[in-house]
């Protein structure tokens, strides 16, 4: 009896856990996405409505619960220049051709690929993702004057300090007391009922801007239907993709390894797709994954679909009906929940590891981190891949080697080489000088039981190597290749082993 009873009392539990860690997060969206609208000087209805649909149907649809996707600023700086040059329906098409590649990335299962990104360049990716949350927060404490934006001075900024770090102080004890409620959502609340109560003068989400507004309406993109648009807007799409599924592919590695399950990827960039097709269709801005708000999600207890939706479905209901109440919510709660975020998204042991890792691993680290920091997530993720890729060359490239024996003498003498390793690219070149084809009998043995062939320079430094021996009157014979080496040589044209004295 009390197993029966127990079952339905944790799906409730579970369910009010979800609902509100997704309350939480609907919260941090807000300012988030009216913040990326605002940088890509868009209406900051469109981040708004970009959020509520791309949060909604990726949580619905996607492949990784518990992970918050939305407006994403990532995205946002990329197409800038294309909405002061062309307006906003070349970027809303933009959206949606932005969300086909997506779908095209998840439909051919291309998203196993982000078993490719090497761990340093993870680290780096949240270590940077963390300093971006950390230091887009510093624009609440600045304010528009004549002269342009200004730090806040005097009681203003002690005010804004003051509150920022009571909701950092109310997110870092309450859990100590209890864990009925998130602390995030308690902090935002209670700093907000607090300022309300005593009157105090600080700004509030309302002074970003007013978010009251009706529902999305379907509307396709008022742009013509040719290939001069396309030229236009594809080079901005695919920009918009690539950085889009990067975020969203590394969001969901981190999400899988905080939950200690594994969601899946395709699927991911599926829905994705489909979200963003559709935000562009209702006049909503692009979006991807966000690290920020699923940090928020995780930490308040969000695990499934729910939370979510949940965040999806307020940000239209904030819209719709709550905008007085919500844009009462102060800055520096906000910003208080925010810094907290960016403290615990930072993967503090890196840096004592830094000294122990190999060197060429701490340097893709710290690249990463300032790549993202200064540039974007795209540039960074590829800097770091690109130098993971070249270091992995190097140090296979040196450790090829071969072990050289003789058997009979005079005429009849054969060397034998043994080379052990891979042959690839990097290590064709130090692969050659192992051999001395001058000095060497004229029959000559390359045993290739222990070595593996991973290329097209591969097969060229055998073919190579034959013709330096055929060249001296040498005779080349090569034995022990693998089935799959043998054919790389055969379907090369390559023979050296049939060849007689």
């Amino acid at each position: 009896m009390t197993m029966t009873n127990s079952a339905p009392a944790s799906r409730l539990r579970d369910l009010r856990q979800n609902f509100l860690a997704g309350l939480t997060t609907s919260f941090a969206l807000v300012p988030e996405c009216i913040a990326f609208a605002l940088v890509a000087q868009l209406n900051p209805l469109m981040g708004l409505y970009g959020a509520f649909f791309i949060c909604t149907i990726t949580a619905i649809f996607g492949g990784r619960p518990g992970m918050i996707s939305g407006a994403a600023g990532s995205m946002a700086v990329v197409i800038v220049a294309l909405v002061v040059q062309h307006g906003a329906q070349y970027f809303l098409a933009t959206v949606v051709l932005s969300g086909l590649v997506m779908l095209l990335f998840g439909a051919l299962r291309l998203g196993k690929l982000v078993r490719m990104v090497p761990h340093p360049v993870m680290l780096g990716f949240v270590n940077g993702l963390a300093i971006v949350i950390a230091m887009a927060q510093l624009e609440h404490f600045r304010h528009d004057t004549p002269s342009g934006p200004q730090w806040l001075q005097g009681s203003q900024l002690a005010i804004m300090l003051g509150l920022t770090l009571l909701t950092m102080l109310v997110t870092w004890l309450l859990p100590r007391v209890t864990r009925a409620v998130p602390p995030a959502l308690a902090a935002i609340l209670g700093v907000g009922v607090l300022t309300q109560v005593l009157n105090v003068p600080t700004p509030t989400l309302g002074d970003m801007a007013k978010i009251a507004g009706g529902l999305p309406l379907f509307h396709f993109p008022e742009v013509p239907l040719n290939l001069e648009t396309l030229k236009i807007i594809a080079p901005y799409a695919v920009l918009m993709a690539i950085v889009g599924l990067l975020e969203t592919l590394l969001t969901f590695n981190l999400t899988d390894e905080i939950t200690a399950s594994r969601g899946q990827a395709n699927r991911e960039c599926l829905a994705l797709g489909a979200a963003n097709v559709v935000s562009g269709l209702f006049g909503g801005m692009g979006g991807c994954a966000m690290i920020g708000q699923t940090m928020i999600n995780l930490g308040s207890g969000g695990r499934s679909r729910v939370s979510g939706v949940v965040a999806g479905v307020m940000i239209l209901l904030f819209i719709l009906f709550l905008s007085p109440a919500i844009e009462r919510i102060p800055l520096a709660a906000l910003a208080g929940v925010m810094f907290v975020v960016a403290q615990e998204t930072f993967a503090w042991g890196s840096l004592r590891v830094l000294g122990r890792v190999p060197k060429n691993d701490a340097i893709v680290i710290v690249a990463v981190t300032v790549i993202t920091v200064f540039t974007d997530l795209a540039v960074a993720v590829l800097c770091g891949i690109v130098i993971a890729a070249l270091n992995f060359a190097w140090q296979h490239a040196r450790e090829i080697r071969a072990e050289v024996s003789d058997a009979g003498d005079g005429e009849n003498k054969v060397r034998t080489y043994v080379p052990h390793g891979t042959l690839f690219f990097a290590s064709a070149a130090h692969f050659l000088e192992l051999f001395d084809p001058k000095r060497d009998p004229r029959q000559v043995v390359l045993d290739c039981r222990h070595l593996r062939l991973a290329d097209h320079s591969a097969i060229a430094a055998v073919q190579t190597l034959d013709e330096r021996y055929a060249r001296l009157g040498s005779v080349l014979q090569v034995t022990g290749l693998s089935t799959r080496c043998r054919s790389l040589l055969q379907r090369a044209g390559i023979e050296p082993a049939t060849r007689q004295a």
